[in-house]
């Protein structure tokens, strides 16, 4: 089957070659023949209600010191691609948020978006962890400083965070007597103008901050669990944690089947659950990684399982 996949992405120069998701993602693209077209969020436009983009044609490599070429780039209308991977890191802007409005023209026309363009904009990566409680620690979101302060006080020992962070940014820990939850409070919910998360804090972090890939509904049973480093209490990659690869417990499994069904139903076909202990934190829609690190830790071919769904999805339509 002959696909043109177009992919919108942070500049592809700066990519951290090592790790990064969405060369796997191309890579197993191009291994089944397809031709790639790469654009950022800037070049996307609507012209008459039409989706446009300025795209270059695109070869990837396995090379640390020359992973990818651009062809010459063309205006094209975005419903000339079979499938559009929009794989933009946040923040979950308002300029993230045109851009779905641009990509879900496409999408109306027949091109595939993974994920959906309407779901993005629905599934706050915090937030969406809610619609599944039997999952989760004892959580709230609010921007009233008393109910989260009553929060705190009732569990004692509680992480705060915005809900359009990113890579363990602004994440606060706040034991029973800490001095500073009022100031950490005022700082996060702008003195009560902003909602954020409180969330139970769950010890078992010291194990990791696991992260869980699903691809259409389905876990892939090996995970990458996101050990802190020593006193922090933030698993995440970019907070300095460390990777360790393993396979799914049967709770984690448990957790993406309870989860699996909706992903399914709102066209989230490439997404990653954030599991602490026995306990669903987050769900990321918009750019998940890690695909590297659980393909090296099991020889596996995550990003090759996907592009065989995506196939799927464009036989079926």
């Amino acid at each position: 089957m002959t696909v043109k996949l177009g992919v919108v992405m942070d500049p592809i120069a700066n990519i951290n070659y090592k790790k990064d998701t969405t060369m796997a993602m191309l890579w197993a693209a191009e291994a089944k023949g397809w031709s790639l077209f790469y654009m950022e969020q800037s070049d996307l436009y609507l012209l008459q209600g039409e989706a446009r983009a300025k795209v270059a044609p695109l070869e990837v490599f396995r090379d640390p010191d020359h992973w990818y070429e651009l062809g010459e780039p063309a205006d094209i209308a975005l419903e000339e691609l079979d499938v559009v991977l929009m794989r933009k890191d946040p923040p979950f802007d308002n300029e993230y948020i045109y851009s779905t409005y641009i990509l879900e023209a496409a999408e109306r026309k027949g091109t595939l978006i993974v994920n959906r363009c309407q779901s993005l904009r629905d599934c706050n990566e915090k937030v969406f962890a809610t619609q599944f409680p039997q999952c989760c620690p004892a959580v709230m979101v609010s921007a009233d400083m008393q109910r989260l302060r009553a929060f705190h006080a009732q569990h004692a020992d509680v992480i705060f965070k915005p809900l359009d962070g990113m890579g363990g940014s602004a994440i606060f820990r706040a034991r029973a007597d800490d001095p500073n939850v009022s100031v950490i409070l005022e700082t996060l919910t702008e003195h009560g103008r902003s909602s954020i998360m409180a969330q139970e804090y769950l010890p078992q972090i010291s194990d990791g901050d696991k992260r869980i890939l699903m691809i259409n509904g389905q876990a892939i049973p090996y995970c990458l669990a996101r050990v802190p480093l020593a006193g922090e209490s933030r698993g995440n990659l970019a907070a300095g944690g460390n990777g360790i690869p393993q396979p799914l417990t049967k709770r984690d499994q448990w957790i993406a089947d309870q989860v699996g069904p909706a992903l399914k139903e709102k066209g989230l076909i490439f997404v990653g659950l954030d599991v602490i202990g026995d306990y669903l934190t987050e769900i990321n829609v918009t750019s998940p990684t890690c695909i590297r690190e659980i393909d090296a830790g099991f020889d596996l071919d995550i990003a090759g399982q996907l592009m065989e769904c995506i196939e799927g999805e464009l036989d079926n339509k």
